[in-house]
């Protein structure tokens, strides 16, 4: 049977970087396949050297109910107070270490709804009961970037529960629309939705599912998105 897990992933600072370097780190409009596995991941306890076949196999959508404000700011690598050749981030000429700054962009008030489909409910059932006691801290991407409402939705209608027998594009067209936050705040007259798909001439390719999140042997492969809009 076809179910699907809906999750809430809302905070004040949230990033979903797929292309970052050192100096840039980036973020995507969206939850990345990655990060949203790398969350479950650590709600379930699994070391980063652990298998993720069973949950590459999810088929992932978004629902953006709030599309966020992108941002960035500075952060450094390698200041201490510590002094002499310790000061610093290594080079690889030998040179002396220096302190490097690098650039992290962000989403600022975003809200998502991220739902992941399945034949296999006993392991929906798994994740929402991981998300509801995670086993580690649960972030937004970035490491400190933390929920500013529980990932792990109710267990009463009409916001829960997590786990519904509908397929994802149901699951997230169903679930109830995004209220105005203040009297300022106009309904949003659609959302975008971002759905994973077969190539096509409508798909774009995003290099964001995890072969292996190993320190040593970090892969990733590609798979296909589509955009939709709900009215």
């Amino acid at each position: 049977m076809t179910a699907t897990l809906l999750l809430r992933l809302a905070g004040p600072m949230q990033s979903w970087g797929t292309q970052s370097r050192f100096g840039d780190r980036d973020t995507g409009r969206e939850p990345s396949k990655s990060g949203v596995i790398g969350l479950l991941c650590a709600a379930l306890g699994r070391p980063r050297d652990a298998a993720l076949d069973d949950l590459i196999s999810l088929t992932m959508g978004v629902r953006v109910d709030r599309e966020g404000t992108p941002h960035f700011d500075y952060q450094t690598a390698g200041g201490t107070h510590r002094q002499g050749d310790r000061y610093g981030v290594a080079k690889a000429s030998g040179d002396k270490p220096e302190p490097v700054v690098s650039t992290r962009h962000y989403l600022a008030d975003a809200d998502f709804l991220v739902g992941l489909q399945s034949e296999d409910t006993d392991l929906l059932d798994r994740l929402d009961a991981a998300l509801a006691d995670p086993m580690w801290t649960l972030y937004l991407g970035r490491k400190g970037y933390v929920p500013s409402l529980p990932i792990r939705l109710p267990d009463s209608p009409p916001l829960g529960p997590g786990v519904r027998p509908v397929a994802l594009i149901d699951a997230l067209r169903e679930y109830p629309w995004p209220e105005p936050r203040h009297n300022r705040e106009s309904v949003q007259p659609r959302l975008r939705l971002v759905l994973e798909t077969v190539s096509g001439e409508d798909s774009q390719i995003r290099q964001d599912v995890p072969l292996s999140f190993a320190p040593e042997r970090r892969r990733f492969g590609a798979r296909y998105v589509c955009t939709k809009w709900i009215p």
